[in-house]
């Protein structure tokens, strides 16, 4: 079945209107969750709106991410759930990060045995990376935690008493500038106040501020690896609405991944030869992000050229994107 079947057929079992939403996470054409995909997001929601006249309108979010800017699922949850009256997200594979807030927002959160979300850990950049004083354009990475495990460190491994931790902070200042520091724990504050903004929003399994406090706490502090894959036995463990997707269901959720996987490349490295061939400059396409609907297509692409070159007087190769950016595809 091709990708249009796939949907048909998922929206018949589900009873609603699929979207599906594919960030790349294949080097150099990685894209993420942003806030530049509200607007289509909005046109599709709008077409779907036009075309359904039944009372009660469900919409079945399909994704994969392994994540992106940390507002956006705020903005995107609430515009999906203003055309709706109910909200599911569907999980296949691999929903990181800002791909778990989403899923935070949801009535049902459907997910196969290769289903996973994440933590969210939000991460910011130092002015410069102090470890390579001669590229001030270089930027350090900054995980809060990373912040949050070298305090404990201190504690739990060399024994610090806590009248000797100002010393401890006073050390991590003179490396990393305390804007970032700050602005590191600012990210920290505003992850764990979106994921309790989103978890208030299911209408029908209300969960409890309780129930909300163990949850945020969990996948923004507690679990302290950012990648920590969180299966769908241990999601519903936490609270989260889990529905396992099973037989039929599972099949057709993986095989509409496996479609755009293929498509993308997802799994295979991307190298400039193989497009080249013997040819000394070459056109390179590729799309990176889908936002796609039963008739809507929209397509991040990336355009722009391969060439061999010589530098240093060893042949080399540039590769220059000219654009990259959504596009409606018919």
């Amino acid at each position: 079945m091709n990708k249009k079947e796939l949907i048909k057929k998922i929206e018949k079992v589900r009873n609603s209107r699929v979207i599906v939403y594919i960030t790349g996470d294949r080097q150099p054409f990685v894209t993420q969750v942003a806030n530049d995909v509200i607007p289509i997001f909005n046109r599709h929601l709008e077409n779907i709106a036009k075309e359904e006249a039944r009372e009660a309108l469900k919409i079945s979010l399909f994704i994969y991410t392994r994540g992106g800017d940390m507002v956006a699922p705020l903005r995107l949850v609430k515009l999906i759930r203003s055309y709706c009256d109910e909200f599911e997200i569907l999980i296949p594979y691999r929903c990181h990060s800002a791909g778990t807030l989403i899923a935070l927002g949801a009535d049902k959160i459907v997910m196969g045995r290769l289903g996973e979300l994440s933590p969210v850990d939000p991460t910011t950049t130092h002015p410069y990376n102090p470890q390579n004083p001669l590229n001030p354009q270089q930027r350090l990475p900054i995980s809060v935690e990373d912040l949050n495990s070298y305090f404990l460190l201190a504690r739990e491994m060399a024994k610090v008493k806590e009248d000797q931790m100002d010393e401890i902070f006073r050390n991590l200042v003179e490396k990393i500038h305390p804007l970032s520091l700050g602005n590191a724990y600012r990210a920290f504050r505003m992850g764990k106040m979106i994921a309790e903004k989103l978890l208030e929003m299911p209408k029908e399994k209300k969960l409890s501020k309780e129930e909300i406090k163990k949850i945020v706490e969990e996948i923004t502090s507690r679990i302290c690896i950012h990648g920590y894959p969180i299966t769908r036995d241990e999601a519903e463990v936490l609270g989260l609405p889990i529905e396992k997707a099973e037989g039929e269901l599972e099949k057709d959720l993986w095989n509409l991944y496996e479609i755009y996987a293929k498509e993308m490349r997802l799994e295979i490295p991307f190298h400039p030869l193989e497009i080249l061939g013997d040819k000394e400059i070459a056109e390179v396409k590729y799309t990176g992000a889908y936002i796609e609907s039963d008739d809507l297509s929209d397509q991040f692409i990336f355009r722009g050229k391969i060439q061999k070159t010589i530098r240093d007087n060893k042949p080399a190769i540039d590769m220059h994107i000219n654009s990259q950016k959504w596009e409606q595809v018919k």
